[in-house]
């Protein structure tokens, strides 16, 4: 079977959420607005056809997202010891931009943690620690190698999606890795990592974002992306831990993130 055929018998999940004005955005991003500006009828050609279009306006991290390694500094620091401010001057990074992120045709492995532990959903208090990576892995019967995306589920959003604050966290916190599940995964040698939650990190009760330890070790130490808002509800309820991810970010030059729609491929 050729590869055009394999790509026609594929079965395709579709792992984002769709973007509108209610799209839950982290409050240190601004806010997804859309508006027509011209509808049909404000203008019609002589032949009676019209044309209609839009004004959008949207944070680089809006809905499901990536990361790109100039989102983060440690000490002024980017990746690659790069000089944080420096990087920025002019308005816009001059490296490590999301521009800069190749597409991403790789091995995808989705570890469903609250499955392994024999629950529906985690609960908010719940830090993913390296352990319960691990155990996933046994449970699924998958590794994690090299070059891989690994996709955290929590199953947050299939209680708190649709509503902005629950699932956003600030009082009663938010699931997700800890700093042992970064170490994790970069001594795993991963390409990517993504999770189904606003931020990629364990938010305790009331801190919110105020500190972001698994983007620093993941995003500064390690060049590692991060993808965010995944939605990984139909792959586990089908029980699909290993698939083709395609994933693409829009070539915003210089923005430290870029909306995307990540797909999964399964033969």
């Amino acid at each position: 079977m050729n590869l055009i055929d394999q790509l026609r018998a594929a079965r395709v999940y579709d792992l984002a959420h769709p973007l509108e004005p209610s799209t839950p955005v982290s409050p240190n991003h601004p806010p997804y607005r859309h508006a027509l500006l011209r509808r049909h009828g404000d203008s019609v050609r002589e032949d009676g056809s019209s044309g209609a279009n839009d004004l959008i306006t949207l944070g680089g991290h809006t809905g499901t997202h990536i990361d790109a390694l100039c989102h983060v500094a440690l000490d002024g620091r980017l990746h690659g010891d790069v000089d944080a401010v420096e990087a920025a001057r002019g308005g816009r990074f001059s490296v490590l931009g999301v521009e800069t992120i190749a597409p991403i045709l790789c091995r995808g492995v989705l570890l469903d943690v609250p499955r392994a532990l024999g629950v529906d959903a985690l609960d908010a208090a719940h830090a993913v620690g390296a352990e319960d990576l691990a155990r996933a892995c046994r449970v699924q019967s998958v590794d994690v190698g090299p070059g891989d995306a690994v996709l955290i589920r929590t199953g947050w959003p299939s209680r708190h999606f649709t509503n902005a604050d629950a699932f956003i966290g600030a009082a009663s916190g938010v699931p997700g890795p800890d700093v042992t599940a970064a170490r994790w995964l970069a001594e795993g040698g991963v390409r990517i990592t993504g999770a189904d939650t606003i931020a990629y990190e364990w938010l305790a009760p009331g801190a919110g974002h105020s500190r972001l330890p698994v983007h620093v070790i993941l995003l500064v130490q390690h060049g590692i992306h991060i993808i965010e808002v995944l939605n990984l509800e139909e792959l586990a309820a089908d029980r699909v831990y290993e698939f083709a991810l395609v994933a693409v970010p829009l070539p915003l030059v210089g923005a430290t993130g870029s909306p995307m729609r990540p797909l999964a491929l399964v033969s």
